[in-house]
């Protein structure tokens, strides 16, 4: 099988700035799927996705689930090679606190080099991408090397609370041989990066209650336990001075980690002032022992990720808060059982709680740790890709975020996931101001190019 034609690739150049057009229009569908009232926008961002594949030449339809839809769509004219199932989401997540935005989260503004829209980054840049380097085979050379599936969910931003539900229900149209996911990062830019694996992760949510109803503080306090307190004591307990958990048994499963792989970080570009400084931190905190890149990648950790109860409004309130609750997630590396967690985390803290708390415990997500081995042939395709791409060489990490949906191909549909990010670190994803760098889009344009070629050689 040849390598990606000339014509391909210049057709990827002499477009970009269409490219770019193309993606301003995509940013502009406020598709937040997390918020009700954005449902229309939901469906208008997917049926212009699947009005956009099948201009290009991919036969593609708008599919119902329980909640928002997903675009499916197949180009599948080259009997014998392999089938790659693209994924992405065309969904995007909330846009607070609007004042910090420098321009309208949907309203997409070029300046120093950047998109700057709401899904720019996350992931209407990264998926576009894909399609673009499909368009590219199409009209330039008229074929693809191989099969091609697009698979754009519309409830990623939202928990993907219906894709396991949708894969199952479409498995035989979905089926693959290796899963594409661009849902993530390079390690900076300038420096392309292969995903090698991803933590795991669970999540619950604990509400501790005391009396049936507030209590004047004066009158009350002190003869009665005060639930705002006792989480404080319990949150304060999960993890100690030195980053270790302290929920029993929880590093009973975890994978060490391999001398090499600790010896390749550590060797990677990494200024950790610049790191600190980029977050509004003066010092790291984590698990003793190990690196800043060792402690968001390989390692478990425990967060407390929100805490309610009592009086929140301006001035003073003089109260023994009836109720007070928090959430709560687990980040899971390799070996380690999901299900194992939420009963361990439940008797750590109900054994805990003082006299008149009562606890309610509820377990809401848990999945486990992904993780592929650099010789993996879809891997090694992806570097040849990478390369070919962006003119150097990818480095090889691991993501401390979950994608979820990954377990799920591999349950259902049987099928690994090459995990290339298209996106930067300082891309703010999820915060306001996203932006996406429009060099590394054209840059993963024509590295997606190039990987259709080098898997239709696996």
């Amino acid at each position: 099988m040849p390598g990606t034609p000339r014509d391909v690739l210049a057709y990827l150049d002499e477009n970009r700035e269409r490219f770019v057009s193309e993606l301003v229009e995509f940013c502009r569908f406020s598709s937040i799927s997390a918020v009700p009232k954005y449902a229309a926008d939901v469906r208008r961002c997917a049926e212009w996705t699947a009005r956009h594949l099948n201009a290009i030449g991919v036969q593609a339809t708008v599919e119902e689930t329980a909640g928002h839809p997903s675009v499916v769509g197949e180009w599948l004219k080259v009997p014998g090679a392999p089938t790659v199932l693209v994924y992405g989401h065309h969904d995007v997540q909330p846009v607070d606190p609007l004042d910090q935005w420098k321009t309208g989260p949907f309203e997409p503004t070029v300046r120093d080099g950047r998109l700057w829209a709401r899904g720019a980054s996350d992931d209407k840049g990264q998926i576009l991408a894909h399609i673009k380097s499909v368009e590219a085979w199409l009209k330039a050379a008229g074929r693809l090397p191989l099969n091609v599936k697009f698979y754009i969910e519309g409830e990623e931003e939202f928990g993907s609370r219906n894709a396991p539900a949708f894969v199952q229900e479409h498995r035989e149209r979905l089926a693959c041989d290796i899963v594409v996911v661009s849902d993530g990062f390079q390690f900076a830019k300038g420096a392309p990066a292969i995903t090698c694996g991803m933590r795991g992760v669970a999540l619950y949510e604990v509400v501790l209650h005391g009396p049936s109803q507030d209590l004047h503080s004066g009158v009350f306090g002190g003869s009665v336990s005060n639930p705002a307190q006792a989480l404080a004591k319990l949150l304060s307990a999960l993890v100690d001075g030195d980053g270790r958990v302290q929920v029993p048994g929880f590093y009973d499963d975890v994978a060490p980690l391999e001398a090499w792989e600790r010896e390749e970080y550590a060797r990677l570009p990494f200024d950790e002032k610049v790191y600190l400084a980029g977050l509004g931190v003066s010092a790291p905190f984590g698990e003793k022992g190990y690196s800043t890149l060792e402690r968001r990648w390989v390692r478990p950790t425990c967060d407390v990720n929100g805490i309610w109860g009592g009086y929140q409004g301006e001035g003073t309130k003089t109260i023994v808060p009836a109720a007070a609750g928090a959430k709560i997630s687990f980040r899971l590396v390799p070996n380690q059982i999901p299900e194992r967690i939420g009963p361990a985390l439940r008797n750590f803290l109900g054994d805990r709680l003082p006299p008149g708390i009562g606890m309610e415990f509820k377990e809401w997500n848990a999945k486990g740790a992904i993780v592929y081995g650099r010789d993996h042939p879809a891997i090694r395709a992806g570097a040849r890709a990478v390369e070919a791409g962006f003119g150097v060489r990818p480095v090889f990490i691991r993501e401390g975020g979950s994608v979820p949906i990954v377990n799920w191909f591999k349950s259902v549909l049987g099928a690994d996931s090459l995990l290339l990010g298209w996106g930067v670190p300082d891309a703010q994803v999820h915060s306001p101001n996203e932006n996406l760098w429009l060099d590394e889009f054209h840059k993963s344009t024509r590295a997606c190019a190039h990987l259709w070629a080098e898997l239709a050689r696996v």
